[in-house]
């Protein structure tokens, strides 16, 4: 309950303090020349108590109240250790991360990102950290601990100016990258090549998923980075993927028969796990993403920075470069890759594929030798 009480500073000039207490922590006051103002300033934070304001605090640092903001969001576990990595990587070890919530403007944000953009790419900051401290910014908006938010819609992120051309892998590299792996993971090339799957998809994958007669495949399940493991047996558990990322896919002869040559050479995990270690447990991410791809992708002749995400691009940029009526659109492509924004397919995908000259030159000769 807020109150009010009349008293004399050092100099002996009487005042008058409004005192009341925000949710459990200590009693705070604030002073006032008057006795109105003081008991006005009590009453507003009396009905703020009663229809369930919080009370503005500001004494917290913006990575506390970052930390905070992460434990209310319900985040999946793969996504929970991202958040905690950008928090702990891009706001905690920063200056603004050390401020108190309340005293932060606009220009320390744009310092903040200006100094970011020189260790990540602007895309990447933009997606990844900055989108982040919005919403940790607009939550404290929320819950009444500032006024207005200081990560302004006018920020400004530097060009990207030492972008890349992206070059896709083409089927050939493929192939040479899948004969270059260890006989027991080449159709895993094949298979992340062919549905265009992200790692933990992949290795995620059991035969209950595929559909051979239908020439189907669920994807509906991920084994993450660190996953949690088993209690009782030790085993690494699948998480289920969210709704938008689950998804039905076309089964194509390339991937069913090296699917179904390896099924039958190796076998299946207990659970049904596809792609797995001898002993029959799925396989990890940094044994199969780091240790048999890097001495593939060099026995292979392929880039040093190739990664198997590239496998995903290759999928992607071939059905949006693909000839005539067998391509297509970013829509479509969007929901194959279990991603809900079209335009960051267009964005990251949408480039032309390193041979587009030969083809278009080919077809540009097939038309005029038609029509002669």
């Amino acid at each position: 309950m807020a109150s009010t009480e009349k008293y004399r500073d050092s100099s002996g000039k009487e005042l008058f303090a409004a005192r009341w207490r925000e949710h459990g922590q200590q009693r705070k006051e604030r002073g006032f020349k008057t006795a109105k103002k003081a008991r006005d300033f009590a009453l507003a934070k009396e009905a703020d108590a009663k229809r369930g304001a919080t009370p503005l605090r500001t004494d917290q640092t913006v990575t506390e109240y970052a930390r905070y903001w992460a434990t209310t969001r319900g985040h999946r576990l793969n996504t929970e250790r991202r958040v905690e990595s950008m928090i702990k990587n891009h706001i905690e070890g920063t200056k603004l991360g050390q401020m108190k919530l309340g005293s932060v403007v606009q220009s320390q944000v744009q310092a903040w990102v200006t100094d970011r953009a020189k260790v990540m790419a602007p895309s990447t900051l933009k997606l990844g950290p900055l989108a982040i401290l919005r919403a940790v910014f607009n939550s404290a908006v929320d819950d009444n601990l500032i006024v207005k938010t200081p990560v302004g819609r006018n920020l400004k992120l530097p060009k990207d100016d030492k972008r890349e051309a992206f070059v896709p892998l083409t089927v050939a590299q493929v192939e040479a990258l899948a004969d270059a792996m260890p006989e027991r993971y080449r159709a895993a090339v094949i298979t992340q090549a062919g549905l265009g799957l992200r790692l933990g998809e992949l290795l995620g994958l059991r035969v209950q998923n595929i559909d051979f007669l239908r020439r189907r495949v669920e994807i509906v399940e991920q084994i993450i980075a660190r996953p949690q493991r088993d209690p009782e047996t030790g085993q690494k558990l699948r998480t289920e993927l969210k709704a938008g990322d689950a998804r039905t896919l076309p089964l194509p002869k390339r991937v069913a028969d090296a699917l179904a040559a390896h099924i039958a050479k190796f076998g299946v995990g207990e659970d049904g796990a596809i792609f797995t270690t001898r002993s029959g447990t799925p396989v990890g991410h940094q044994y199969y993403g780091f240790t048999l791809w890097n001495r593939a992708r060099a026995k292979a002749g392929l880039p040093e920075d190739a990664t198997t995400h590239d496998l995903r691009h290759h999928f992607a940029t071939e059905l949006l470069h693909a000839p005539g009526e067998h391509r297509l659109t970013t829509h479509e492509v969007a929901a194959l890759l279990g991603h809900a924004d079209a335009g960051l397919v267009e964005r990251v995908y949408g480039h032309a594929p390193a041979d587009a000259n030969d083809r278009a030159m080919a077809a540009l000769n097939k038309i005029w030798e038609d029509a002669v």
